[in-house]
């Protein structure tokens, strides 16, 4: 919201009381009188009641038009976006003075909705954060069942049998130290490590991750929502054809052409118009200081449609010797309402209409008449135009067959993805011209013109092409059974072709359904017999597809949207941001993991809403801030941050079924065998911290950079309300299999040691605490000391062989090595063992720290007999794993994690 708020001014000039007084922007109320003067920005939405003829507004920050919009009183149109008697709050008043009543303020203006709505907070929890939230449930309802076992075993057996072996007090901390033994420590740590090693290592690749636990969601993603323009294509448009006098033809045909007919001496043709048309009617500009390279590599300022139309004016003449025939007096930016631009032109020099004019129009031009030109959609300017050029430049009245051939022309070329603009003019004559073009009234008037009799000189195609990599980005994306579908503001038939082309699109044009497919009424009950009416059917393998457009989208009830969030593969067209927002909270509804791409002001509330909001590098600055995921280059990103998403949850399971069996399960018991059956508490609850923060975690942490055992990306999705990240197998294999291991050997070795000291097990076995009267209570003291630090490096060392049969989950060792393999390697693990037996050394060899935490120094034999146990603990996994790959569909299998 930084970013927003700096788009709002400080102070600003009212008038009440009769009196101008300045005060602080958030003070304002409706009805306040605001004066507006050059260089303000607007702290609310006003009304204009007065205004200079020269006032301008800047509103790219709302609509991305590059070009201010002229102030007004009285209204313009009946769209409150729209209407230029209408201030909004957050645009830049870049010229002229006035004055207007406030009549929106905060949330209740424009700006502030798109403020509101991208501010509003994510409900829910994200799926890594709701699985953690169900593992801690599981753990703690274990934990809480093991305290009121303790409890019940006292409360019912201890307390009136053995009352001097535990007491209130003592009980008490036996229920601390289940609760201790039983909960992972060391999980946030490593949790946390993991995924902040997993970010930078996204970094690198060029994504930034603005939140650590949005790192994993992107794994589970199941539906994309990518923008068109600058995100699947280059956003580097070129025109690829022309049609004149309803002759198609390429750039380099139309210079062939002009330089035939000039050659042959005939009169100026309808080429030579509409290279004037396409140089002069256009807001781009070239950039000096790239005047000296090729015309393909010279750089343009202005928008990608202006630049390739330029480019292609260009390449007929010198764009320059037309604009210094010219004078501009009247311009009015091309907007989405609209959808054309316009501009005038007065005689610069004599010969300014030889250039643009056909010979006859050239001699009975004068140098007060105007010359209005006009840019735009075909669909809206066609309907305006009495006339059309022929290809030798001469006018002729519009007839219904060449309508018809424009309109062929014009939807064949929108069915191979190309962007359709009409050009077209007008001479008015002085007479005509009722206002000066210093006037307020004179864009009106200039709007009334165009209205009708335009002479239509031609059309061209724009091609912006797809990125270079996106098809196999799209395809890629398919194989790891995510649905990526095209949310853009195009006309349906462009979208359709460019999705095509980025193989979002796979059928053929007659396999892609539209709205027609969508019955308003339930027609999942019906029989399967029936092939018109069961339209949908999710278990085929043919990919379906549909093209919704945004008036479309409108229309649709909730048994429609129910049909239409099942197909694989949609285009939505000519969409709002509104509409784009109804799209994320449509498919999330349905149980999806929805992404959602965008980067303009407009597409804020969408990348908040989605579960992840995926902002290019590129984007606005409130874009970036409303994201979770930045890519700080191109698309093609998403394929690496999928990856990263996946394998981050599949190491996070692997850092839990490390962490649990020394960490929980094997410090439970000796807790539960001093409660139960009387013995001594072989393991101390300080080791227990000591295993689960220290010797450990840093193992667990560096399992985040284990690679995949197989193509993460060759998998569907993760479903987060079925494949959890601690399952029943899970805790099998962590509690069932390597914990059982563990602990058994660390009993064994710390009894034993016991059994040679000259501490028998059979003196200790629910004794609870009555020694022999041969045994010394302070040597017994101390041989415990020992063999809590001996049941303690057991834990340590085998760990050191559980983390290596936990990097895999089904392949080998020998398939996965642990090091002289680029592949599969990770490097790191020798440095986590070699710190966890520092850790072990220090806590147990100081003799300071052996005084006051009651550890002791281990025997040589105890770190090597722990090794043996391990490599025995490597070979049994090693088996499992051979049993679930030979027989994939076996009960090993089934219970494999």
């Amino acid at each position: 919201m930084a970013s927003i708020t700096t788009m709002l001014p400080d102070d600003c000039l009212l008038l009440r009381d009769g009196n101008q007084v300045t005060i602080l922007a958030s003070d304002i109320v409706p009805g306040d009188i605001l004066h507006i003067r050059s260089g303000n920005k607007l702290p609310a939405d006003v009304r204009f009641i007065e205004i200079s003829s020269d006032a301008k507004f800047d509103r790219s920050i709302l609509t991305g038009e590059s070009l201010p919009l002229q102030g007004t009183i009285n209204s313009t149109d009946e769209n409150y976006l729209e209407t230029k008697c209408i201030g909004l709050q957050g645009t830049h008043c870049i010229s002229g003075s006035g004055i207007g009543i406030v009549v929106s303020t905060g949330d209740s203006t424009v700006f502030g909705k798109i403020a509101k709505m991208t501010n509003a907070p994510k409900t829910g929890l994200t799926p890594l954060e709701r699985e953690i939230f169900n593992f801690v449930i599981v753990i703690c309802s274990i934990m809480f069942l093991m305290i009121l076992i303790v409890v019940i075993v006292w409360t019912a057996y201890l307390r009136k049998t053995h009352p001097d072996w535990i007491n209130v007090p003592t009980l008490i901390v036996d229920c601390v130290s289940v609760a201790i033994a039983f909960i992972p420590e060391g999980l946030p740590i490593a949790l946390t490590a993991s995924l902040t090693i997993t970010a930078n290592l996204m970094r690198k690749n060029k994504i930034l991750c603005k939140s650590l636990k949005t790192v994993e969601t992107l794994g589970s993603v199941s539906v994309i929502c990518s923008d068109k323009t600058g995100t699947l294509t280059k956003n580097r448009m070129y025109i690829t054809e022309c049609s004149i006098g309803m002759q198609n033809m390429d750039p380099q045909c139309t210079r062939d052409e002009m330089i035939h007919r000039r050659s042959q001496g005939e009169s100026f043709s309808a080429a030579d118009q509409l290279r004037a048309i396409a140089g002069l009617c256009n807001s781009g500009e070239f950039d000096a200081a790239t005047n000296h390279l090729p015309l393909h590599e010279r750089k343009i300022n202005g928008d990608a449609t202006d630049q390739a139309i330029l480019r292609f004016s260009e390449s007929l003449g010198p764009v320059s010797e037309l604009r210094q025939l010219w004078k501009k007096t009247f311009e009015l930016a091309f907007n989405s309402k609209n959808k054309y631009m316009i501009k005038t032109f007065e005689m610069a020099e004599e010969r300014a209409p030889e250039i643009a004019l056909p010979s006859a129009e050239a001699a009975s031009f004068r140098s007060t008449d105007m010359l209005l030109m006009i840019k735009g959609a075909p669909d809206v300017l066609i309907g305006r135009c009495t006339k059309y050029i022929t290809v030798e430049g001469e006018a002729k009245v519009f007839d219904d067959t060449t309508l018809a051939q424009i309109e062929e022309i014009k939807n064949h070329w929108s069915s191979q993805g190309k962007r359709v603009i009409l050009l077209a003019r007008k001479t008015i004559c002085k007479e005509q011209m009722r206002e000066l073009t210093t006037s307020a009234k004179f864009e009106s008037e200039i709007m009334h013109h165009a209205r009708s009799g335009l002479i239509f000189v031609g059309i061209v195609g724009i091609v912006d092409p797809p990125r270079d990599e996106i098809p196999s980005v799209v395809s890629t994306l398919r194989r790891a059974g995510i649905r990526i579908f095209m949310v853009t503001g195009d006309f349906a038939l462009t979208a359709q072709a460019i999705a095509a082309e980025c193989g979002i699109i796979t059928n053929p044009p007659h396999m892609v359904k539209g709205i027609s497919a969508l019955p308003r009424d339930d027609t999942f009950s019906v029989s399967e017999s029936d092939p018109e009416k069961n339209t949908l059917d999710v278990s085929s393998e043919i990919k379906t597809s549909i093209v919704i457009s945004g008036p479309e989208m409108a229309t649709l009830n909730e048994n429609q949207w129910e049909q239409l969030c099942r197909y694989d593969e949609i285009v939505f067209a000519r969409t709002t941001p509104e509409q784009k927002l109804r799209i994320v909270r449509e498919f999330q509804g349905r149980d999806e993991i929805v992404g959602m791409t965008g980067d303009g002001v407009n597409d804020a509330p969408s990348l908040k809403a989605a579960d992840i909001g995926i902002a290019l590098g590129s984007g606005s600055d409130i874009a970036i801030e409303a994201a979770d995921m930045v890519l700080l280059e191109s698309f093609s990103a998403v394929v690496e941050a999928v990856q990263y998403g996946r394998v981050v949850f599949d190491n996070l399971k692997k850092t839990i079924s490390y962490l649990l069996p020394a960490g929980s399960f094997s410090e439970f018991w000796p807790v539960m065998t001093n409660v139960i059956f009387g013995l001594p508490q072989v393991l101390s609850s300080f080791l227990m911290i000591i295993i689960c923060c220290f010797t450990d975690c840093a193992a667990a942490t560096v399992l985040a950079y284990e690679t995949p055992e197989a193509d993460v990306l060759l998998r569907k999705p993760r479903k987060p309300k079925t494949d959890r990240l601690v399952n029943w197998q899970l805790m099998f294999q962590a509690y069932g299999f390597i914990g059982v291991i563990e602990t058994l050997t660390s009993f064994a070795m710390s009894y034993w040691y016991l059994q040679r000291s000259g501490i028998p097990f059979s003196d200790l076995w629910f004794r609870y605490g009555q020694l022999p009267d041969s045994i010394d209570a302070a040597y017994a003291a101390q041989k415990l000391n020992e063999a809590s630090s001996i049941y303690f490096v057991n834990l340590v060392v085998m760990q050191w062989f559980a983390i290596l049969a936990l990097r895999t989950r089904r392949l080998s060792i020998f398939q996965h090595p642990l090091a002289f393999n680029k592949q599969t390697q990770n490097l790191y693990i020798f440095p986590a063992i070699a710190f966890a037996l520092c850790m072990a050394i220090f806590w147990l060899y100081i003799p300071q720290l052996q005084d006051i935490l009651g550890t002791s120094m281990v025997p040589a034999e105890h770190f090597f007999l722990p090794a043996a146990f391990g490599v025995g603990l490597l070979l049994a996994d090693e088996a499992r794993k051979w049993g679930v790959r030979t027989w994939p569909n076996s009960w090993i299998t089934k219970c494999a994690w």
